[in-house]
């Protein structure tokens, strides 16, 4: 199927508030990596879908030149185009967006939609995501005020992050510390500046303890309560929002769980999440084949005492078709602790 319209994705993210599941939302930086979520979701039943950083972006422009907008339009473009093959449907996101590189990503992605639409065509991307976690929360706010008109002009979801995801990715990093859980009166401020959908829709990563990475057990405090409380909270003081909300006005984003327990994630989807990321545990699951493969044919890779190496085996496709495989299997996986999985729009 086509790469979801922008109607479609809406669409999507109301079908997993309805019926209380979440879309993975997996991190790519190769068209290998890409090849493997349409794999994993096809093998799952499920739609989902597929994002960019900043980092990924520079990655598909190449490493010796600077061209990250130009490197997540080849990413878009390129996905367009395969996606067409598969019998599911994904939309297009591209993932954390500090202040300090609003105007080399976000905004030149966003110029790109705006000439597409005019053209009559889709907009590139289904959504953009706004990383205001490093900045004052008024100052986040108010430039997501700025940012949201543009969207939704385009018909395009605004995510922002309202409290602070511990960790690092992508050279956005934090400490480890209260800061990681969001306060009701940080989602009231919220809304206050962006409303329930009036302005334009917007999805929220609220933080309830979450890191990015992997980390060892007893080291986070995940309390995916606490978003339950405060959709509860923000229902009671503005009412439910959209009709397709129901009594949990807010689209949540869950970030940072890698290693959470089927448990925490279900509390958290039922709270309202509808999108998950996904990120070490598919880059791990990709390495991991690679590493395999190299051990396992060392001899065959390595041209060892004067050996020709076997061909088939140092290919990149070879281990490259394993590496896919592994990863579409870490992806279907997800689709099943979300609640995805069956959920396509064929």
């Amino acid at each position: 199927m086509p790469v979801a319209t922008p109607e479609e994705y809406a669409e999507m993210l109301d079908k997993a508030k309805k019926n209380a599941f979440a879309y993975p939302a997996i991190n790519v930086s190769s068209s290998s990596t890409i090849n493997a979520v349409l794999q994993g979701l096809t093998e799952a039943g499920s739609d989902g879908i597929i994002q960019v950083t900043t980092g990924g972006a520079d990655f598909f422009a190449g490493q010796s030149v600077k061209n990250r907008a130009g490197g997540a339009i080849a990413f878009a473009r390129f996905v367009t185009e395969v996606a067409k093959a598969y019998p599911i449907k994904v939309a297009l996101h591209t993932d954390h967006c500090p202040k300090d590189a609003l105007d080399g990503f976000v905004f030149p992605l966003i110029e790109a939609s705006e000439e597409e639409v005019k053209a009559g065509r889709a907009p590139l991307f289904q959504s953009h995501m706004w990383d205001g976690s490093s900045v004052p929360l008024e100052e986040n706010l108010e430039i997501a005020k700025q940012i949201l008109p543009r969207t939704h002009a385009l018909n395009q979801v605004l995510e922002v992050e309202i409290g602070v995801v511990g960790g690092e990715e992508d050279g956005v990093s934090h400490e480890i510390n209260d800061q990681l859980y969001t306060t009701l009166d940080d989602a009231v401020a919220m809304v206050e500046a962006l409303g329930l959908g009036e302005h334009g829709r917007y999805m929220a990563a609220l933080t309830f303890g979450n890191v990015h990475g992997v980390y060892k057990p007893g080291n986070v405090k995940l309390r995916p309560e606490l978003l339950g409380q405060i959709q509860a909270g923000i229902a009671e003081k503005f009412g439910a929002g959209r009709p397709e909300s129901g009594p949990k006005p807010l689209d949540l984003v869950f970030h940072g769980g890698s290693g959470s327990s089927d448990e925490e994630i279900a509390t958290a989807v039922a709270s309202g999440v509808i999108k998950m990321n996904i990120d070490t545990d598919t880059q791990y699951a990709y390495t991991r084949s690679v590493a395999s493969s190299m051990f396992s044919n060392y001899d065959g890779v390595l041209k060892v005492d004067g050996e020709v190496g076997n061909k088939k085996v140092y290919d990149p496709r070879s281990w490259g078709k394993a590496a896919e495989t592994a990863m579409a299997a870490r992806v279907a996986s997800s689709t099943q602790q979300l609640g995805s999985a069956g959920w396509s729009s064929k």
